[in-house]
């Protein structure tokens, strides 16, 4: 390829609405163009480094089984209505109404289409296990994009579907997909990855894990132990709490506060602190009020507090919807609710924290006193609250590290959450029916390499891994205008087009340092330079550009054997990135 006729302009620059630096680097580089809100083209450069990624991960999915297929982009909304998520996902799921009045969706995942297509081919135990992956386009109506492809409405994922005839069977398969994927991130050049516990969320399912790049500019709070390798999404991990119970009970009284709603006001009212405090933070799923108690120094995490309350569909409660609870938005409290109209759920560090503030379920009242054990009979006790700063590991007990992740891939052990609700079965080997077990493996492909960047640059441009990079080689000719030297950029041009390498060519005759500015944008990992002193040497120079450069790399290759000397350089840069090279 001639760089002036490459499809996308390097500004000099950075753009005013970059987010993050590989967002900038993108950006200025001409490797993605935004259209709509959260929706990008991806100009060659990053279309080039996605196509690799996409190679690498047909490669670690067949190697463990798996068969590739395509499934539509749309999807009737029977096979939502059968699954139940139909009702059970909000506008996240476009739904469209098409010229017969039929309704579809744009899907954001597969397994309703995916279990229709299984059960209309698998009958037999003989058939099974069986795995089929696709590199398919999604699409999300993601109310937070951001940061360019980390997050967006339009994406391109790999997502891959496992059957099974039992539950070993599955969590055997399940490991090998969790190696398939280690060895998939590294192959791509992301070299911080970790696995992490996580919240199934709207998948269903028991257990799930995510895939995390650990990077300060990530979404997601990673809660990580070093000493005992616990990890986990603070939307699901756990920390140890010391309480001190050792206060003696004080009775439960009424106090006023007048104009005192938050924990702030209420407590500095009373001249007390957040940690003798109870808040409530109120929700509805669909028509019944969910109301989690906390300690007032914590807060609640939905997605535990939705598991132990069984309530997927959780919004938060209006103020005009406290009065059919017999509460005041501001002032509710544990004491005196009808159990038979609300479902109340305590975390532990309510129940193990004497004499607390709570409201009194009137305006400008609250209670002081409050003890679980003795004013409290039913509701749910669970963990709904965020891992701090501070919280003990739950295998060490050792003190937690919080810190920051990009989520690149995630794997669930559905079992049988959509077999059964679309009643898919089988016949065994007995003759009876069985629904299979399924498990589901996904894998964002642009975020992948939109993570790659983030981890790997510089403040002049991407640092790719040559497993990934959109070129692995770019000519520089330097002094182009001279024949003499052009034509030498032109012929190994041409030797090294024949060998397979698909170089990047820079011969438009502008100064070294505006060339190689936009060469460190590309970011091609071995940079061949031609000049008249290289030529009168018979050499070109050779620059690297690449994350963990191996010693010893040659700053010359003699132009008599420059194809081959290249080609084997490339061969040698790429081993640690090959298959065999990254076996787990």
């Amino acid at each position: 390829m001639l760089i002036e006729q490459l499809l996308g302009k390097r500004l000099p620059d950075d753009p005013k609405d970059a987010q993050t630096p590989g967002h900038r680097l993108m950006l200025r580089g001409g490797y993605i163009r935004q259209i709509g809100q959260g929706i990008y083209s991806l100009l060659p450069l990053a279309w080039r480094a996605c196509a690799a990624v996409e190679t690498i991960i047909r490669e670690e999915m067949d190697a463990i089984g798996g068969q590739e297929l395509l499934m539509p982009v749309t999807s009737p909304a029977e096979l939502w209505q059968e699954s139940g998520r139909w009702d059970n996902i909000g506008g996240e799921l476009v739904r469209f109404t098409d010229r017969t009045e039929h309704q579809y969706v744009l899907n954001m995942t597969h397994e309703e289409v995916i279990v229709d297509v299984a059960r209309g081919n698998i009958d037999s135990y003989r058939q099974l296990p069986c795995m089929v992956y696709q590199i398919q386009t999604k699409f999300r109506d993601e109310p937070r994009s951001r940061a360019g492809l980390i997050r967006v409405r339009e994406f391109t994922m790999k997502d891959a579907y496992s059957f099974h005839r039992t539950e070993e069977d599955l969590k055997d398969y399940y490991m090998k997909v969790h190696r398939a994927y280690h060895r998939i991130f590294k192959r791509a050049g992301l070299r911080n990855v970790i696995d992490i516990e996580s919240d199934s969320g709207m998948m269903g399912g028991s257990v799930a894990h995510e895939f995390m790049l650990v990077t300060p500019i990530g979404e997601d709070t990673l809660v990580v132990c070093e000493e005992s390798g616990y990890r986990a999404n603070r939307e699901v991990a756990k920390g140890v709490r010391a309480y001190d119970s050792k206060e003696e009970p004080q009775p439960l009284q009424d106090v006023e506060t007048p104009g005192q709603k938050t924990i702030e006001e209420v407590t500095n009212f009373l001249g007390s602190d957040s940690k003798h405090a109870c808040k409530c933070v109120a929700f509805m799923d669909e028509n019944r009020a969910v109301l989690a108690f906390v300690r007032g120094d914590y807060d609640v995490n939905q997605a535990k507090l939705k598991k132990a309350a069984n309530a997927p569909d959780l919004r938060p409660m209006q103020d005009e919807e406290f009065a059919a609870i017999g509460s005041v938005a501001g002032y509710v409290g544990p004491v005196g609710l009808d159990p038979e109209k609300v479902t109340l759920v305590f975390d532990e560090s309510v129940v193990k924290s004497p004499n607390l503030i709570v409201g009194a379920n009137k305006r400008d009242w609250h209670k002081t006193g409050f003890n679980f054990d003795r004013d409290m009979e039913g509701g749910i006790i669970a963990d709904i609250t965020d891992v701090v700063e501070g919280d003990l590991c739950p295998l060490s007990g050792k003190p937690l590290t919080l810190t920051r992740g990009i989520e690149v891939g995630n794997i669930f052990q559905l079992g049988y959450k959509y077999t059964k609700a679309m009643q898919f079965q089988y016949n065994e080997e007995d003759g009876t029916l069985r629904e299979p077990i399924m498990g589901c493996y996904g894998i964002g492909v642009g975020r992948t390499m939109a993570s790659v960047v983030e981890e790997s640059h510089d403040d002049n441009g991407p640092v790719w891994p040559i497993s990934i990079a959109p070129y692995k080689v770019q000519i520089c000719c330097l002094q182009a205008k001279k024949e003499e030297i052009a034509a030498a950029a032109n012929k190994a041009y041409e030797e090294l087009r024949t060998a397979g390498l698909d170089p990047l060519l820079d011969a438009r005759g502008v100064s070294a340092g505006f060339m190689f500015a936009d060469a460190d944008l590309i970011g091609a990992p071995i940079r061949l330079i031609f000049s008249k002193r290289n030529l009168e040497k018979g050499v070109a120079e050779v620059r690297y550009r690449m994350v963990d450069q191996p010693e010893d790399l040659p700053g010359e290759l003699p132009l008599d054997s420059l194809a081959e000397k290249v080609k084997n350089l490339v061969d040698e840069l790429m081993r640690p990135y090959t298959f065999e090279g990254v076996k787990m």
